[in-house]
Formats: C-alpha cells, sequence, structure tokens
C-alpha cells in the first residue's frame, strides 16, 4: 500500500471506478464539469487549477473570450463540481509595471506552500515564459517576476522545500506550437531567482511508447507520497491530423526529484470520449490540477479536454502508482 503525504480531505469529489474497467483513471460520469460557455462571452473554459479553500475549493481558470483572448479567472465551489467563474479577469498587483503588462496568460497551476497560494502560468513576455504570483484570499493577487526567459511553458511547483529551496518543473520550448519539449527541474532560494536546473526526462521516440514522442509537459503540483513524488505529466504524439495530448505518470525521487523512479510506458488517460475528441483543439487530455486524500488514498485530477472544456477524472494513488511500476518504461 502507498501513502500520500499530505492532509485529509473528506469531501474530495469522488466516484468509484466503474465495473470490470481496466485503465487506472477513471472518468466522471458527468463530464464536462465546466462547459465552455459557463462565463459570460467565454469561448471555452479549460487547462483549469483547483485547490482545496475555506472548506471548499478555489480555483484558476483560463478563460479564451469569443474575441478568443486568453485570460485567468478567479473561480469558487463548495463541492469541487459546481463552479461560480468570477466574470471580470484576475489583475495582478506588483512593483514592475513592465512585468505587468498583459499579452496573453494561459494554462494555470496553483500550489499552496507555506502561507499562501501560488499561481504559475504561460506569461507572455515577448514569448511564452512562466509567469508567478500569489494570493492569501483568490481577491488580491501579487505578481513576482517571471521564472525565466523566454520561451518555456507548463510550470509547476513542489508543494514544499526541497533541501531548502523551492522547485520548479518547467519544459523549455519555442516561440510557436512546440514541435518538441522534455521536463526540467529548477530550484530556487526565493521564488524569484531560478537556477541549477536538471533534466528529468525527455520524450520517446520508440515504438513502445509513442505516444510521448514529440514533447512531454509537467501537469498538477507533484503528489508527495511515500515512495517519491508521483506525477502525473502530458505526453503528445504527432500524428498526419496534428498534435494528440494524452495522460502519463511517473514517480521521481523524494530528495533529488530530476532523478525518475518508474516511468509509464502506456498512457493512463487519452482522449476518447466526445468532449476530449470534439473542439477548438480535437483530440487532448490536458490534466492541470490534482486534489489528494491522504486518508483514502484518492486522487481527484482536472483536465482540459479539446482545448474547449474541463473534465474531471479520478484515481488512487494505489492504482496509479501499482499501474506505473506493473508497465514501467525501461531506458
Amino acid at each position: 500500500m502507498s501513502k500520500i503525504i499530505g492532509t485529509p480531505l473528506p469531501n474530495i469529489p469522488w466516484e468509484d471506478k466503474p465495473a470490470n474497467y481496466n485503465m487506472p483513471i477513471w472518468r466522471y460520469s458527468k463530464n464536462p464539469v465546466i462547459h465552455r460557455h459557463d462565463m459570460p462571452h467565454a469561448n471555452s473554459i479549460f487547462n483549469s487549477a483547483v485547490v482545496p479553500f475555506n472548506g471548499g475549493f478555489a480555483g484558476v481558470f483560463r478563460c479564451d473570450s469569443r474575441g478568443l483572448s486568453m485570460d485567468l479567472y478567479a473561480g469558487f465551489s463548495d463541492d469541487g463540481l459546481n463552479w461560480k467563474i468570477n466574470t471580470e479577469p484576475i489583475q495582478f498587483i506588483g512593483a514592475d509595471e513592465e512585468i505587468l503588462k498583459k499579452e496573453y496568460r494561459y494554462d494555470a497551476r496553483v500550489c499552496f506552500i507555506e502561507d499562501r497560494y501560488y499561481i504559475t502560468w504561460c506569461n507572455g513576455y515577448h514569448g511564452p515564459t512562466i509567469g508567478i504570483g500569489y494570493t492569501f484570499d483568490f481577491k488580491t493577487f501579487y505578481q513576482l517576476e517571471n521564472a525565466f526567459l523566454p520561451y518555456n511553458r507548463n510550470g509547476v511547483l513542489f508543494p514544499r522545500k526541497i533541501g531548502g529551496y523551492y522547485g520548479m518543473l518547467s519544459r523549455p520550448s519555442d516561440t510557436g506550437h512546440t514541435p518538441f519539449g522534455d521536463i526540467f527541474f529548477s530550484k530556487s532560494p526565493d521564488m524569484e531567482f531560478w537556477g541549477h536546473h536538471r533534466y528529468v526526462m525527455g520524450t520517446f521516440r520508440g515504438d513502445a511508447s509513442a505516444w510521448q514522442s514529440t514533447k512531454i509537459g509537467a501537469g498538477p503540483t507533484p503528489i508527495e507520497t511515500d515512495e517519491g513524488w508521483l506525477l502525473i505529466y502530458h505526453g503528445v504524439i504527432n500524428t498526419c491530423n496534428g498534435f494528440v495530448y494524452r495522460m502519463g505518470a511517473a514517480l521521481l525521487d523524494l530528495d533529488e526529484p530530476w532523478k525518475v523512479k518508474y516511468r509509464s510506458k502506456f498512457y493512463v488517460l487519452g482522449p476518447e470520449e466526445l468532449y476530449e475528441c470534439v473542439g477548438d483543439v480535437p483530440n487532448v487530455v490536458f490534466p492541470c490540477a490534482a486534489l489528494t486524500d491522504a486518508d483514502t488514498g484518492r486522487i481527484a485530477i482536472y483536465y482540459g479536454c479539446a482545448d474547449t472544456v474541463t473534465g474531471l477524472a479520478f484515481t488512487t494513488v494505489d492504482d496509479l502508482l501499482e499501474y506505473v511500476k506493473k508497465n514501467n518504461l525501461e531506458l
């Protein structure tokens, strides 16, 4: 039995695994949990992050407007299923007006560390880079310096310091729809200066695991377990009809998280349902958040579907780790 290191979350959204289902992650039967028009003037709501907050849940949501501008919005829920999302985008405040200028903001992650909720997102600053901010109440948001030079995406923080440093995973990229990408680890003493970059893992070009042959990127905040950091990530293959995004999982070393202990050879969730296969960008599942209950080992994953709506899926730490170990990608 594996154990999640963390706090109990008895009100975690949950459905039991369907009978005779042989995959480690299963979908919420009433997906999508957030529809594309659940906000005024929204074209799509997807690739969004959710955390426990004040006995319920809060989140930062990507909404593309009907003008197709990309921005982040705060939202709240009592049960993690029914959401009220603010109609006005998040307005960050900070010391440097140049950093505060908005080109675009998308694909946020939210991570509680010490006494506040940190938000990382793909921030437009002469190209995509990793924006960092924080909030205490999801009403007032403070923006810090960008973590890296352009170009970078999928900045995901660890939920505690490791060896006295903050840790972040990211995926160096280019300015376009990146046709490549590996995951790296970086650390910082102060959430401002990031360095000591270490390679974590890359694409796999062989036939044995072609679903992650083009690029990969970290998904939700890594989940601390008694065996290591459980990382849920996305992998991409480039097909004759474009990119296909699927979900994978890996186990990283607790003290040196750039060292991979296990990694799934097979994907753990891929686009199959209509809302995952049909949308603004077809054939996409893109995980951004995971709620965990330390008492039961339950995990609820929020993921973007076809760059259009938000889905919810479930697993347990035992289900997922057992599958990854059984189907380990030998490099």
